[in-house]
Parts: structure tokens; sequence; C-alpha cells
């Protein structure tokens, strides 16, 4: 198939439809799938270090998937430049090492459907770290509007009852915030490098340097993996959990390569809506999930997502911001 066959293919709205919520079907799993893969291979919600070479055996194995993905799509090896390697590092330290000890830490001391909503600022957190920090962008009102929006319902799902106390620990909604603080940023670093590098090539190269550096971090503190209690259901499980990683990441790149960011950014709503029901389907966590205060808060953050990719006004500052090539 030629360029401009596979253009016309992922420009239909159906493919474009389909294809993104697999994506977030995939990324809204990982929340149970997590918590499952703790229960599985006995990792206590306090051993941190298991937790971490956890985390690094799944993003290790996600980077040699994106990597071989990527090698058959371009019918060439997927190797970055050597110009490309500081790069490359500097994703792995902020984008998989940072972020992801921030989360696997946090995802054991808190619940699936607050993680999933908590999770989803990070789309407020790049527009905030794009505008003020790196200044790649203007804050128009739309964007306040939506931020304003999105940070009521991680504030919503976080009150405990019909009282007006903040049911929280620092070690588990404020790790999964942090968390997403560390994605906005490896979002800003992504943008900036992918002008210069194959932003798959990027990515699975520090999903591969990054899962190696978790893994061993955590190796060193003491923390382990106990395949042999696992059985085929934790190995499965494992691998479903790199296979999320490398396939999701790989086809949205492929439908922003064809289509507008906007046209493909607006399906992200439904990340934070996946993560939410699949936890309250395999984690048992459905009165969390659909009593009143988890509705609110969900539909909250999803209109907050919807308004800031919203198609109105978005024009120039949109285009300027799609990705060129996969």
């Amino acid at each position: 198939m030629n360029s401009s066959s596979s253009q016309t293919h992922m420009n239909r709205t159906g493919v474009v439809f389909i294809c993104a919520l697999i994506c977030c079907f995939l990324w809204g799993s990982a929340f149970p799938c997590i918590k499952l893969g703790y229960e599985l291979f006995a990792i206590g919600a306090s051993d941190s270090a298991s937790q971490i070479v956890f985390a690094g055996t799944r993003f290790t194995l996600a980077g040699i998937l994106v990597i071989l993905f990527g090698s058959f799509l371009g019918r060439k090896p997927l190797v970055p430049a050597r110009t490309s390697l500081h790069m490359v590092l500097k994703l792995a330290v902020v984008q998989t090492v940072g972020q992801y000890i921030f989360f696997y830490i946090g995802l054991a001391h808190t619940s699936g459907v607050k993680s999933s909503v908590i999770g989803a600022s990070n789309v407020f957190l790049s527009i905030l770290v794009a505008v003020v920090i790196f200044r790649m962008e203007k804050l128009t009102a739309k964007k306040v509007l939506g931020c304003a929006a999105g940070f009521a319902g991680v504030v919503l799902i976080n009150v405990s009852g019909q009282s007006l106390d903040m049911n929280v620990s620092f070690l588990g909604e404020g790790f999964i915030f942090l968390s997403a603080v560390s994605y906005a940023f490896s979002s800003a670093l992504i943008k900036r490098y992918s002008d210069k590098e194959n932003p798959v090539t990027l990515s699975g190269w520090q999903f591969l340097a990054g899962g190696i550096a978790l893994a061993c971090f955590g190796l060193a503190a003491g923390g382990r993996i106990r395949f042999d209690g696992a059985g085929p259901a934790g190995l499965g499980l494992l691998l479903y959990m790199a296979f999320i990683s490398a396939a999701a990441y790989t086809l949205w790149g492929i439908l922003l390569k064809y289509n507008p960011v906007a046209r493909v950014a607006v399906f992200g709503f439904m990340n934070p809506v996946f993560g939410v029901l699949l936890s309250a389907l395999f984690l048992g966590e459905s009165s969390q999930a659909f009593g009143l205060t988890g509705v609110a808060a969900l539909l909250l953050v999803c209109v907050g997502i919807m308004i800031v990719n919203g198609p109105a006004g978005a024009g120039k500052e949109r285009r300027e911001d799609e990705l060129e090539s996969v």
C-alpha cells in the first residue's frame, strides 16, 4: 500500500473512530491490569522496589515490541541517529523512569477509579507546561475553561462521601498527580524532539532504556518479581501490558500522521472513561465508579478534555501541532 492510498484509508472517519477507541481502551485497561498484576506476582502495596521492577520489565518488553513493529512497518531497522541519543536518554528519564516510578507506586496506594480520573489531568498539565515553561503555544480562554472543568473533576473524585474533607494520601493520589506532571513535561519534549527524529523511534528506544533503568534500580533496592508463583496468567498479563504501550502508541502515531491532531486528540477523553469502567469491572470498584460523585467527576474531566480538544478555534494552532511523520 503506497503513501497516497494509506492516507486515503486512514483519513476515513470510521477508521479514525475505531482505531482511536482501540488506543483509548488499551490505555484505560492499564489501570486495572497493573493492580491485578500486583496480586498475581504477590507484590505488596508497601513493596515499592518490586513495583519498580514490575514496571521496568513491562517497559523493557514494550520497547522491544515498538522497535520490532516500527522496523516492520518501515521495512528497515528502527534505529535513532547518533545525534538523537541525548533525546532518547532525556525522554527515558522523564517519560518512563520519572513518570512510572510515581505511577506504579501511586497506583498501589489508591484505587483504579481515582487513578484514572487524576491521571487525566495530564491533558491540562501538558497545556500549562507547553504555555508557561516551553512557550510552544498561547493560553486561550477555551483552554482555561477546559482546564478548570477538568481539575474540578480531579478535586471532586477525592471528596470523601458528602463531606468536604479530602481523602488523599501523598503516596497514592499525590504520586499519581506527580506522574501526570512528568507526562506533561515528556509531551513537551516529544513535541520538540519529533521535528528532528521519528517519534516512534524515540518512543521505542526510550521505553527500552527507561525500562532497563527501572528494572535495575528496583533490583538494586531489593525488589523482585516472583514469576514462579504468577503462572501463565501472570506472564500473559505482563505481555499484554507491554503490548498496551507498543500497540497503542504505534497506532496513535499512524493516526496522527494522516490526520490533524484535533481530529484524533478529541478521542482522548475516552481514556478515563475506559479506565473507570474497567476498574469497576475487574477490581470491584463499581460503587465508587458509578456513585454520584464518581460519575460527576468523570463527566467534568471528559467535558474539560473535549473543550480543550474541540474543533472551535483550532485552525492554525492545531495545524502547527500536527505530527509530520511516524
